[in-house]
């Protein structure tokens, strides 16, 4: 694979553009921010910068309500930046992916508007509209991902409109070849703008059932989880036509050469790997949040990783995600020790890595007062921890009173722990979690091995996790001990005749090794074998 992708070769990194850098006081990050930030990101090693949205928003969920896909939101800049933040990002040798929300839009949005104005408006069919239930009630049982039901009457028509999130998002008709042809040209105008590609939002939410069928229920539902969690979405998303869309937005894509078409898709490995679609038109990387949910054990991580390599189709590329804007972060479901583990896994394994913004400096969920709560879930379902603010907050750059974020006050409450947890803080500090990023990333880049070599899991000893990247005839075997015991008796496979250490995740070995080694609680390291 020397001819591959930089999509396949590259490290992506999320940035949720409210909180990375405030360049005007008003405690929100903004385009000029991120392009500020740039040389960080550079340094840092990573080759892609995914940008969620920014377009023209009434911002009821946060800019995934989009009142217009070819603008920019006043509080992120206007296209003008955003055409300067790309030329920058192009000269440091950066890619820039762009969120693109194509399942629904604002209820403010212009084609809204008009498909609400009367039955008979020429975009009416744009949108999903329904006749009530004999009942008078909603259509069917399809609920809301963020509680209440899906469906919402306009008192004017009669009519109910889908949205599978908030009333204030109803959802496109993406059965409508007009629709089709709108949201391509939403995605040329931002590749003429010099974008490389896109992730694209719930893409296995587009199409649903054609007879709108209900939702079975979930035998799993527990009391106090989410409402949604009451139906299984087996009819309301997830439909066979689907990959028909995505290989039309995939079309597109190829009209511009080189580009990455992303997909976020919660479903299980089987149903997952399906969007590459048949013969791999589909999604380029149907994201995998498996690392999202896993137990942290030696075990069953083995079993993950190997029923997902299993699992991929002929051709398909691996990714892994450790972090997103809508789920806990990292340090805080697993630990701090375990995080820079989860790290070296991260860096390691095959496939496309994507961090989130300020997991390379060990960020925490941050608690959110009530009264300050921001993210509508929460508002909508309070108590159920579904909450997303905590891992929304603000980057944090140094020990300044606002961590080098902001000049004002933080849309977000910053971290308590920002004066020594900031970037400029672990740079100092060699032994710090940003400085074994940049060591892993600064391995990887330089080794085709890590980028492109073959998989094979070695075996699990207790709490230890070993696995080989294999290229051309280098190889580096990686050994994670997940547990709180040392580990004396990690032995080389069979036939190996030594290595040396390269990478611990304590960044203070380096060091030869015969036969076998040893880890201390929480470490991991890599280690390049001998030539045969």
């Amino acid at each position: 694979m020397s001819e591959a992708h930089w999509w396949q070769r590259g490290i992506f990194y999320q940035v949720y553009p409210r909180s990375f850098q405030d360049t005007n006081g008003d405690g929100i990050g903004d385009l000029d921010g991120i392009r500020e930030r740039l040389p960080y990101l550079a340094g840092l090693g990573i080759d892609a910068v995914w940008v969620s949205p920014i377009y023209p928003s009434p911002m009821a969920d946060f800019g995934y309500d989009v009142a217009d896909y070819c603008g920019v939101h006043p509080l992120f800049g206007d296209l003008a930046g955003f055409d300067r933040l790309v030329a920058e990002a192009h000269r440091l040798d950066l890619k820039l992916v762009l969120d693109f929300v194509p399942n629904h839009t604002s209820s403010q949005h212009p084609w809204f508007l008009e498909a609400r104005s009367s039955p008979n408006s020429a975009k009416r069919d744009w949108y999903i509209w329904r006749d009530p239930a004999p009942d008078g009630g909603p259509p069917n049982n399809w609920i809301s991902n963020f509680g209440g039901p899906a469906w919402t009457l306009d008192p004017a028509s009669g009519q109910y409109y889908y949205h599978a999130f908030l009333k204030q998002q109803p959802d496109l008709n993406w059965r409508n070849p007009e629709v089709r042809a709108a949201m391509h040209d939403v995605l040329r105008f931002w590749m003429n703008r010099g974008v490389d590609g896109f992730r694209v939002d719930v893409i296995w939410h587009l199409m649903k059932d054609p007879e709108f069928r209900d939702d079975p229920l979930n035998p799993a539902y527990r009391h106090g989880e989410p409402e949604v969690s009451r139906l299984l979405q087996t009819r309301s998303t997830d439909q066979p036509d689907v990959h028909g869309i995505i290989a039309g937005l995939r079309a597109v894509l190829e009209e511009y050469g080189d580009r990455v078409l992303i997909g976020e898709i919660y479903l299980p490995v089987e149903r997952l790997v399906t969007y590459y679609g048949d013969n791999l038109e589909g999604a380029h990387l149907p994201f995998n949040f498996q690392l999202l949910h896993a137990s942290w054990t030696a075990p069953a991580l083995a079993r993950l990783i190997e029923d997902y390599e299993a699992a991929l189709p002929k051709g398909g590329w691996p990714n892994w995600v450790l972090g997103n804007h809508d789920r806990p972060r990292i340090a805080s479901r697993i630990g701090p020790e375990r995080a820079r583990l989860a790290a070296m896994l991260l860096l390691t394994l095959r496939g496309t890595p994507t961090m989130y913004y300020g997991d390379e400096i060990g960020m925490e969920n941050v608690p959110i007062p009530t009264d300050q709560a921001q993210d509508p879930w929460e508002k909508n379902e309070p108590g159920l921890g579904v909450g997303r603010d905590p891992e929304r907050t603000p980057m944090q750059w140094d020990s300044s009173p606002h961590a080098g974020f902001t000049t004002g006050r933080p849309w977000l409450p910053l971290a308590h722990d920002h004066a020594h947890r900031n970037v400029e803080a672990q740079s100092a500090d060699p032994h710090s979690l940003l400085n074994l990023y940049r060591r892993l990333i600064a391995l990887r880049r330089t080794a085709p091995t890590l980028q492109l070599g073959s998989y094979g899991l070695v075996g699990t000893a207790g709490e230890a996790l070993i696995f080989m990247r294999e290229h051309e005839g280098e190889r580096f075997l990686i050994a994670l001990n997940l547990g709180d015991t040392p580990r004396g008796d990690i032995a080389l496979p069979a036939g190996e005749t030594g290595g040396c250490i390269l990478i611990s995740t304590e960044l203070d070995r380096e060091e030869p090794v015969q036969g076998g080694f040893w880890l201390r609680p929480y470490e991991g390291v890599i280690v390049q074998l001998a030539q045969t």
